[in-house]
């Protein structure tokens, strides 16, 4: 997530407890069987990708989105909140329609969060996520999140759909000895709180996503699928690039995904160097739907 997106969000204030948030190499394999299904024809697309285009004409590129093979549909609250300017069932209607179903959103957790737990269960969607929390200072502030993460999780428990927290690299880099990620699985409820792991960050951490997975099996049951340009350094935050031109072994990394218990495989691209939104959107769909045997 660049710093547009955050500005986005506008996850700058405080936590309801009253804290403040401080500021800001390939193979082949068989076809994956996920509980959603063969990924190569069950797998979804981050909005954001489309930041740059979906506000100003929304319905026409949601339906080149469906024509492109993408079957799920992650939103984000941009300008125009997470179902872009459209009633919660208006959205799920035109969805309906196109054959793709929203089963997420990033959202500001911390702003008018019952509503959009309502909203969002209005319509069956499964997830509401929180995309950004700011790098924390401390490891108790981490765990302080933590605390709010469990309340969230619970929120969305009752109203039937799950919680989840989707990460950064800095959850992945050292802070007082420890790993912050590790400090918010260790101290979130797994009955409450689910984790969408977003693989390029993990990467640019110098983790190994597969690893992670393993470590926490069946918590991070979504999987932000991004890739990284090849030969620059971990320093270069800003390297995303096309599914399959990167240096993310991809074809392994989703098989220990499926393996350590994901169910939502989504599509996410910030960056397009030689391309369009549009033209990477489809691009990455023809990559997905190639993993099949």
């Amino acid at each position: 997530m660049s710093l547009k997106r955050r500005s986005f969000i506008k996850i700058t204030g405080a936590l309801a407890s009253g804290f403040a948030l401080h500021s800001l190499s390939s193979c082949n394999f068989n076809t994956l069987d996920s509980g959603t299904g063969d990924i190569s024809k069950n797998f979804g697309l981050q909005l954001y990708t489309l930041r740059d285009v979906i506000g100003s004409d929304t319905r026409n590129v949601l339906e080149q989105v469906a024509s492109y093979g993408y079957k799920q549909i992650e939103s984000y609250e941009g300008p125009q909140g997470m179902f872009w300017g459209m009633t919660p069932k208006g959205f799920k209607d035109f969805m309906d329609g196109l054959g793709m179903k929203l089963v997420a959103s990033h959202a500001d957790i911390f702003k008018d969060f019952d509503r959009k737990v309502d909203d969002a269960a209005s319509i069956g969607m499964d997830y509401l996520i929180c995309p950004w929390i700011s790098p924390q200072k401390t490891i108790d502030d981490y765990k302080k999140i933590a605390g709010q993460f469990n309340k969230a999780g619970q929120t969305c428990k009752n109203a039937g759909l799950r919680f989840a927290y989707h990460n950064h690299a800095y959850t992945f880099t050292p802070l007082e000895g420890q790993l912050p990620q590790e400090v918010l699985m260790n101290n979130t409820d797994a009955d409450l709180v689910d984790y969408e792991m977003d693989i390029y960050w993990v990467v640019t951490a110098g983790k190994d996503p597969v690893a992670e997975m393993k470590k926490h099996d069946n918590r991070y049951r979504l999987v932000h699928v991004k890739d990284r340009k090849k030969n620059v350094p971990l320093t270069n935050t800003d390297a995303s690039c096309i599914l399959g031109e990167g240096s993310i072994d991809y074809p392994s990394v989703l098989k220990g995904a499926n393996r350590y218990g994901t169910k939502f495989y989504i599509v996410e691209q910030e960056k397009y160097e030689n391309s369009s939104p549009m033209a990477s959107a489809r691009a990455n769909a023809a990559y997905m739907k190639s993993l099949a045997v």
